[in-house]
């Protein structure tokens, strides 16, 4: 067995910047977290998702009069109302601006250019996925669209619902016939096993790096069939399509960590995709992908050992796809424990030394922060005892890592300390429904009864991120408590072999409200140079409206929805998804919260039409500072919002 993962450095630094950029053209240094000249041209910004801009022209003194300038309709709606029998998922996509131009994705994988000053539509592309049925997972589904250029050539990219990788002209939109062929590359093809089509897709936008494109994938964590996909990552070239190279995320043959999948399991288990957003260091030539659990997601006895690189931080050098280092953040995951966000890359000033590195926000309320060329954490990783299964055929690992700074941004135990005390009454309800399930600390194991798991399948971080600041060296981290309960039981009879299956269900308090204690959505500012908490707060008004909390006169408790930061030199932007429809009192509906970096204080709330669903992002162009947020979809029409000064 490899001993704890520890990182692994493959070779030197400076021979993997050599080879890095011998063997593939590379950009400017952009390891840089501030967009270039006021545009968007990443998903998060940069390759290194600070999701931050250094545009000053909202300020605390005129944030209070930001108004829609335009509002644009996704082409779903009109495809929908003349295909009827499609329904999409949230409208989660974040356009690019790059140009005066923006660049975004549709929930059913059509693309858009959209004039960054009017809202006006320039072109669409449709693919037309939606003939092939619907995709798997969350169905239509998309975040968003990668963008390339040398100076003369400009494309867009984009991973498909339904497995294709597409380039088109950026002028134009249409298809780049000379990219694989007639425009396009099949992802089924290439991974080392069949791969049914119906059983893979990409939802999220690929990253660019030099005249590469690096490409993940989304595959259902449940074994609804015993030939699930591998989620092996691969490269191809911008402008052929050719496949440059492949990174095993489940090891293969002999190579490091096979030894951790007993038997010949890494023959025939799928999973280990990264579904989320990647990072990128252009100056040292190396991308950071964030991994996914195996399938079989709560039970692992068809998989004995701690299954690298399930739920790893994996360093690739971007020309060859060669391992720098690694950390596996979970071994032998039985939680859904997915890396969910980008990787933050940050540089930072300890000690008085300049610190390169990386930092991994969780589902399990952690940061995980490393030297980002070497893989080693900046302050030590404890493995500790964690509780053991007792459901036959499992083996628990036996030690988890925990990282000792930054201290957990979130509720990681369910107990009855934990439970909702309001009132005396309310208590002893709360108690009352978690004496129903087992119940423990972070990493207690599924059961057959049923487990409480905190912060959830859904809680702690997300796949909306944090935000890092520059000026400061503070990453904003915005959370939810969001428990489930995940019940073991054995799967019908036509899907696997597998003894059980998890059921995962959510877990809700008394009478409606959460089960623990707030804040039940939070917004925690950390100061990477020391690893402190420096200030949280909470997210939203919270329930404190509810008839049993009203005379209480209680103050904010925070929202458990998700929610999406955005900072700028001057403000942080985080947007909150809410209930639908139905009217809510003051504060509580759709809206942009606005916080002061340095202290947490709430400085205004701009009301939107609709909740936020998607990662929010700002450009300027016409002499304007816009902010941008997608709304809508899952029966509500799916737009970009964008908000400016009158």
């Amino acid at each position: 067995m490899l001993a704890r993962h520890r990182p692994f450095a493959a070779l030197p630094l400076v021979a993997l910047v050599a080879v890095g950029l011998a063997s593939c053209t590379l950009t400017a240094l952009v390891a840089s977290p501030v967009p270039p000249g006021g545009e968007w041209p990443t998903h998060g910004g940069t390759n290194a998702n600070a999701l931050y801009s250094s545009l000053d022209q909202i300020t605390r003194d005129n944030v209070g009069r930001l108004r829609i300038a335009w509002r644009w309709m996704s082409p779903d709606e009109e495809l929908m109302a003349r295909q009827p029998q499609l329904r999409t998922w949230l409208n989660e996509a974040t356009p690019l601006m790059i140009g005066g131009v923006l660049y975004v994705s549709t929930s059913t994988s059509q693309v858009a250019a959209i004039d960054a000053i009017s809202g006006r539509t320039l072109w669409v592309h449709d693919p037309k996925i939606w003939v092939h049925g619907t995709p798997p997972n969350f169905g239509f589904l998309h975040r968003g669209v990668a963008y390339w250029t040398d100076g003369r050539d400009a494309r867009i990219l984009i991973g498909t619902g339904n497995a294709y990788l597409i380039a088109l002209d950026a002028r134009t939109g249409e298809p780049i016939t000379s990219f694989g062929i007639e425009g396009r590359v099949d992802l089924t093809e290439g991974l080392g096993r069949q791969v049914d089509r119906r059983w893979y897709t990409v939802t999220s936008p690929p990253l660019v790096i030099g005249d590469l494109v690096i490409v993940g994938s989304s595959i259902e964590a449940r074994p609804l069939r015993p030939d699930m996909p591998p989620g092996h990552v691969r490269a191809f070239d911008v402008r052929t399509g050719a496949q440059r190279w492949i990174f095993h995320s489940i090891p293969q043959s002999d190579a490091l960590g096979t030894e951790t999948w007993a038997g010949d399991s890494w023959r025939r288990v799928g999973g280990v995709s990264v579904w989320t957003i990647m990072s990128a260091d252009e100056e040292l030539g190396y991308v950071y992908l964030p991994f996914s659990p195996a399938a079989n997601d709560y039970y692992g006895g068809e998989r004995h050992g701690d299954n690298l690189f399930a739920e790893s931080l994996v360093c690739l050098e971007a020309a060859t796809g060669r391992r720098v280092w690694h950390y596996q953040l979970v071994r032998h995951g039985l939680w859904d424990y997915d890396i969910p966000a980008a990787p933050n890359l940050v540089d930072i000033t300890m000690r008085g030394r300049r610190v390169r590195a990386v930092a991994q926000v969780t589902k399990q309320g952690f940061v995980y922060v490393f030297d980002r060329a070497t893989g080693k954490p900046l302050w030590p990783i404890e493995d500790r005892p964690v509780p053991q299964s007792t459901v036959p055929g499992e083996k628990t690992a036996p030690r988890q890592p925990f990282p000792t700074r930054p201290a957990p941004f979130e509720r990681q135990e369910a107990s009855p300390a934990d439970v909702i005390d309001f009132t005396p009454e309310l208590r002893e309800q709360a108690l009352a429904i978690l004496a129903q399930y087992d119940h423990g600390p972070l990493f207690t194991p599924p059961s057959e009864r049923g487990m409480v798991l905190v912060p959830g399948a859904g809680g702690g971080a997300s796949w909306a991120g944090a935000a890092f600041d520059p000026d400061t060296g503070r990453l904003f981290v915005p959370s939810i408590t969001a428990p489930n309960v995940v019940t073991l039981s054995p799967p019908p009879a036509d899907w696997i072999k597998d003894r059980y299956v998890g059921r995962l269900q959510g877990l809700r308090g008394p009478q409606g409200l959460p089960l623990f204690k707030p804040p039940f959505g939070r917004l925690t500012a950390i100061d990477l140079a020391g690893g402190d908490h420096v200030w949280m707060v909470p997210i939203g008004e919270g329930p404190r409206h509810h008839p049993r909390l009203e005379p209480l006169q209680l103050g904010r408790l925070g929202w458990d929805r998700r929610s999406f930061p955005l900072a700028t030199r001057t403000l942080l932007f985080v947007a909150q998804t809410g209930p639908a429809g139905g009217t809510q009192p003051a504060g509580e509906g759709p809206g942009l919260e606005v916080f002061d970096k340095a202290s947490g204080e709430l400085i205004a709330r701009v009301e939107l039409p609709e909740s936020a669903t998607g990662a929010l992002m700002t450009y300027f162009a016409g002499e304007k500072q816009y902010i941008v947020v997608p709304i809508g979809g899952r029966g509500r029409p799916a737009e970009l919002i964008a908000l400016s000064l009158p």
